[in-house]
């Protein structure tokens, strides 16, 4: 690892500039959320428009964080940290002048873009600054906190900016704090290389990325055109065949995207299928009530964005209790706390109506927080848990791409299961309660299946395939 630049690092600023950074990217995922209505309204947009609004940004941050943090190894982390802040600055500014879904949407790939470049990157250079394990530590808990806490408070704030400004403003605000980031790292971060930079997996990476987009495009849009028509069956049959390509390449590839071998460890596996069920479930439950807030209830953006309060009080509450829990119990215990609150959250949906009391509404939305909370330390726990010190990283990065497809395809699958409310004319609102309830139970078993992962993920047999790996790893 070579460093470059600054004579003098300030690690404070340094981590200050980082979270910045991951502010701005984590609230974008959610803070769209609540203004997604408005949009609806001003530009006459259907419900799978509204589903690519989100997941166009999505898709392009889980296709692209792993190419990202080798690309930063080659070229420069400093470089692609102002590149990633430039390019989703730059999107934020064009889906704020937008005039056509078409190109909001397209706007919002540019942003999921620059995103990409940002986590990761981040990531890579606190740990090159911060070199101490015990500060390495401490910077990155306060990282991983703020990306906690912009998550939760991204439907709070894009409440209060529709209201008071308009569905523009939740774009135009990354602007200036995107351009004091860019300042912030051109006067303090220091730049860096990897010692020995990956080697760049282009067919893995375009395999990859035409999977995602496949499969998404095919859940998304099937409501339009129908589960048996031809567009969907090659949708879907397309992206089945790159998943099976992207297997037999990276079984193949001497710097593989993905190594394979990682999931012979049963912690690893279990982390990277509970991080997609968790962050499917994390998605669909707020894309689909803030629609049933405002369009069902009829609640201006800014009450609707105070309900989700509970959902964003319990995330920050249980999140660094899920921290001391992972240190002191190991990932069992958070994993099965978290099933509980996801699961019980979405059991009080399943009979959802339009005129559900307010406090089981927030009850349920305390409840998703608190699981969600919980979710995140011993998702990264076991990733890493087993693997040698020259492998967590990349495990740790697949966990955190793993996240992003969950939320992608929470949104695509929550709008797929829920499309009995939609007609030719549109969203039928007063069926929309009632078309959502089996997105509800596919909730409650996949919380289900978090806690299943929890137990078998975590136990004797668990450990030793992690040990066996590792010296797999290590040979």
């Amino acid at each position: 690892m070579t460093l470059t630049g600054s004579s003098t690092i300030h690690p404070r600023i340094v981590l200050a500039t980082c979270c910045l950074s991951l502010l701005l990217v984590m609230m974008d995922v959610t803070v769209v959320n609540v203004v997604l209505p408005s949009i609806r309204a001003d530009m006459h947009g259907g419900f799978s428009t509204l589903q690519w609004v989100v997941d166009a940004y999505t898709l392009m941050v889980a296709s692209l964080m792993l190419l990202v943090g080798s690309l930063a190894d080659r070229f420069g982390r400093r470089r692609m940290f102002l590149m990633g802040i430039g390019l989703f600055c730059s999107g934020s500014a064009l889906c704020a002048m937008a005039r056509s879904v078409d190109i909001l949407i397209m706007a919002r790939a540019v942003q999921g873009i620059g995103g990409s470049m940002l986590n990761p990157v981040a990531l890579s250079i606190l740990t090159n600054v911060y070199v101490e394990p015990r500060s390495r530590a401490q910077a990155i808990g306060i990282w991983g906190a703020t990306s906690g806490v912009a998550l939760a408070l991204g439907p709070v704030v894009g409440g209060i900016l529709v209201h008071w400004v308009g569905w523009q403003a939740v774009f135009w605000v990354n602007v200036p704090i995107g351009l004091i980031a860019i300042l912030l790292t051109l006067r303090f971060i220091p730049e860096s290389r990897g010692g020995r930079a990956r080697g760049i997996d282009a067919p893995g990476q375009l395999l990859a990325i035409v999977a995602l987009v496949m499969i998404t495009s095919g859940l998304i849009e099937a409501h339009n055109y129908g589960w048996t028509s031809p567009t969907i069956s090659g949708f879907l049959g397309f992206g089945l065949l790159a998943v099976m390509g992207f297997v037999m390449v990276e079984q193949r590839a001497a710097t593989p995207l993905i190594d394979l071998r990682f999931f012979r460890a049963w912690p690893f596996s279990g982390a990277i299928v509970t991080a997609v069920l968790a962050f499917a479930i994390f998605s669909a439950f707020l894309f689909l009530n803030t629609l049933y807030l405002q369009d069902v209830r009829g609640l201006p953006a800014l009450q609707a964005g105070l309900c989700t309060l509970p959902f964003a009080c319990g995330s920050m509450v249980c999140a660094p209790l899920s921290g001391r829990l992972t240190g002191r119990y190991g990932a069992r215990l958070p994993l099965l706390m978290s099933a509980a609150g996801f699961g019980l959250s979405a059991l009080l949906l399943t009979g959802l109506a339009a005129h559900t009391p307010l406090w089981w509404l927030l009850l349920s939305y305390g409840l998703c927080g608190c699981g969600f909370g919980l979710c995140n330390a011993p998702i990264t726990n076991s990733a890493v848990s087993g693997m040698p010190r020259s492998q967590a990283g990349v495990a740790a990065a697949i966990a955190s791409s793993s996240r992003q497809v969950g939320a992608l395809l929470g949104i695509a699958l929550g709008g797929a299961l829920s499309a009995g409310s939609v007609r030719a004319g549109g969203v039928q609102w007063s069926e929309f309660p009632q078309a959502t309830h089996v997105v509800w139970w596919c909730m409650a078993v996949a919380a289900a299946g978090i806690a299943g992962l929890g137990l078998v993920s975590t136990g004797v047999r668990a450990r030793r395939s992690a040990r066996q790996v590792a010296a797999l790893l290590d040979s």
